[in-house]
């Protein structure tokens, strides 16, 4: 089916987001990590390969413009200590902690051999935590604002400190589309919005903000509880993106105040038009 994809439409790019990416899932079922993560990279990196470079009667000027973005996480890193100046960079040895994390560790090693063995153009992202509009109803900050919305309990796990480095989704999207365009073929660049927050301290804000803006008779705050922490759970990601920002000139346009009250107004639109 990918080869068919390519032949048809005579792909000159691609942009690899497909991924299982919720830790939790990797950790009920890693194969199935192992089987998208793993074996799907190889095999849309090789027909790529193969369409791009292989083809007997492909010449070097018909694939020169074409190049492999594949995107990847912060979480191959491993997890950093309490200290500030301790940062995520692309120099930092990968350390994975969850299937779902050495999943992705292997995918970029696998491009990355791409790269050194065949001479293919690529080039690799690792960005911090996610969140905007229309995230999967299975992350953190939708799971939070969905549930705070229906009444029900607020799950946080263990003490609630774990730190996450928390990227707007649209200034993820130009961090991409700027790597892609303008990146140096086979290097690594690290997006992340340089906006550190405990889970407590989301999951605050987020109340704080619901509090104001649709009120019920007792704060959001009343509905958090702490459960069992997750298995191997790291404790703090920060990345440190001033290659990205020194290199290619990009820039986050959201910080975490602003991004999250767009997120919610998102979500309180969607649930008012009655939305799963």
């Amino acid at each position: 089916m990918v080869e068919f994809i390519f032949n048809e439409y005579s792909i000159e790019g691609v942009i690899h987001f497909a991924a299982e990416s919720h830790v939790d899932n990797s950790i009920k079922n890693p194969g199935v990590f192992v089987q998208t993560n793993v074996n799907g990279t190889f095999t849309i990196l090789d027909v790529a390969y193969k369409q791009w470079m292989q083809k007997p009667f492909t010449k070097k000027e018909a694939y020169q413009n074409c190049r492999f973005h594949h995107i990847s996480t912060d979480e191959v890193y491993g997890t950093l200590s309490d200290d500030p100046k301790e940062l995520f960079r692309e120099t930092t040895p990968y350390a994975p902690n969850s299937p779902y994390s050495a999943s992705k560790a292997s995918s970029d090693m696998i491009v990355r051999s791409y790269v050194e063995t065949y001479g293919m153009d690529c080039v690799i992202t690792n960005c911090s935590n996610n969140y905007g509009p229309k995230q999967h109803d299975e992350k953190l900050i939708p799971t939070i604002i969905r549930n705070a919305l229906q009444g029900n309990q607020i799950p946080i796990y263990g003490d609630g400190k774990n730190i996450r480095d928390w990227l707007y989704v649209l200034d993820h999207c130009k961090g991409i589309d700027l790597v892609y365009h303008t990146g140096k073929t086979g290097e690594v660049y690290n997006i992340g919005g340089r906006n550190e927050r405990t889970n407590l301290q989301i999951v605050d804000r987020i109340c704080s903000i619901l509090d104001e803006i649709v009120p019920r008779q007792q704060s959001y705050k009343e509905l958090i509880t702490f459960v069992e922490d997750r298995a191997g759970h790291d404790r703090r990601y920060a990345i440190d993106a001033t290659k990205l920002e020194n290199e290619l000139g990009w820039k986050a346009d959201e910080n975490f105040d602003t991004g999250i009250v767009k997120t919610i107004e998102w979500y309180l639109d969607k649930y008012k038009k009655g939305q799963n």
